[in-house]
């Protein structure tokens, strides 16, 4: 079950819940609308339907260094029946298994920042509120 590999300049959102098409599709229109590009590598692929963080980390593990992923996020049952369609971001490198849900309004900052490595997985992990959730670095929005 090797992951899929993100476009350049794009992070990787895998699609892990199959029960509501139509809400993957709103949660793909709400990653595009919330910048205008798409900065995301969305992926819908049954063979991995409710596949856990562990299973994640294994694979990324036995990819060779050109194939590993750095990060990827996951459209879970959360962001499917959320109004703010929060992914479930994974970290699989510097803190491989480190989570924190980002909305789709928030996933172009945090999408970009990471592939450029302009800043690490962390700085948005421990931005996040008692949720668990990053919405921001104290900006009003």
């Amino acid at each position: 079950m090797a992951l899929p590999q993100p476009a350049d300049l794009t992070t990787l959102v895998l699609r892990t819940d199959f029960r509501d098409d139509a809400a993957w599709e709103a949660l793909r229109a709400a990653l595009d609308a919330a910048d205008g590009l798409s900065c995301a590598t969305c992926v819908s692929d049954p063979r991995f339907a409710g596949v856990g963080i562990a299973a994640l980390l294994a694979e990324d593990a036995a990819a060779a260094e050109d194939g590993a992923v750095c990060e990827v996020f996951l459209a879970d049952a959360t962001p499917l029946a959320d109004p703010e369609h929060r992914l479930l971001a994974v970290d699989l490198y510097a803190e491989p298994g480190r989570t924190v849900r980002i909305p789709a309004r928030r996933y172009p900052d945090m999408s970009a920042n990471l592939s450029i490595a302009n800043m690490d997985f962390a700085e948005f992990a421990d931005a996040a509120d008692l949720s668990g959730t990053f919405r921001g670095f104290g900006d009003a929005d």
